[in-house]
């Protein structure tokens, strides 16, 4: 059965985006490292497991405004959660939905044809999905970068129990990926 994965990048100081929603922390980033190690590498080798995307309004809109001559996923069904109204790029394989998360896992799941889940951006979104006993993998890239303020990384209500480490590694001489499997219901 696909897995739900929550795969994001975090400073150390467990921020996903400053409070106006800046990545440019992140960004500097790109193109770290070389060959098997490197940022690129990190993430194709991630995204060839994905069959299905979900994220939240933001996340959309940040998209669509930074990367606004070619949609990231043309190949992938994505489901956007928003209670706004947004049109789709050309070509992209969009769905717009209102409601719990839960409400869609089985058509995401369906739409991964084997392949996993992908929560992308903000952790509001994938903390309704955690929240649902849906979230299966997290797998965070820390960065080494303190912001002191910003977006969490999963603005839970309250502690989880103990997440099982699945692998951790360097990524880029500086960065490092941990990846967890959460705890069952």
């Amino acid at each position: 059965m696909p897995a739900f994965q929550y795969y994001v990048a975090s400073t150390i100081d467990g921020f996903i985006a400053t409070a106006d929603d800046d990545l440019g922390w992140l960004l500097q980033f790109e193109g770290a490292g070389a060959g098997d190690e490197s940022v690129g590498a990190a993430y194709e080798a991630f995204f060839s497991g994905v069959g299905s995307v979900a994220m939240g309004g933001t996340t959309y809109r940040w998209l669509l405004d930074h990367m606004p001559k070619a949609w990231p996923y043309p190949d992938t069904p994505c489901w956007v959660f928003t209670h706004r109204e947004y049109t789709a790029p050309e070509g992209a394989d969009i769905t717009f939905v209102r409601g719990p998360a839960e409400e869609y896992a089985n058509d995401l799941q369906a739409a991964a044809g084997g392949k996993n889940v992908w929560l992308v951006g903000g952790g509001d979104l994938v903390a309704q999905f955690a929240n649902a006993g849906l979230l299966d993998e997290i797998i965070v890239s820390v960065i080494p970068v303190l912001l002191g303020d910003g977006k969490r990384l999963l603005p839970l209500k309250g502690p989880t129990a103990p997440l099982e480490l699945v692998s951790s590694r360097t990524v880029a001489g500086s960065m490092v990926e941990l990846h967890y499997r959460m705890p069952r219901r």
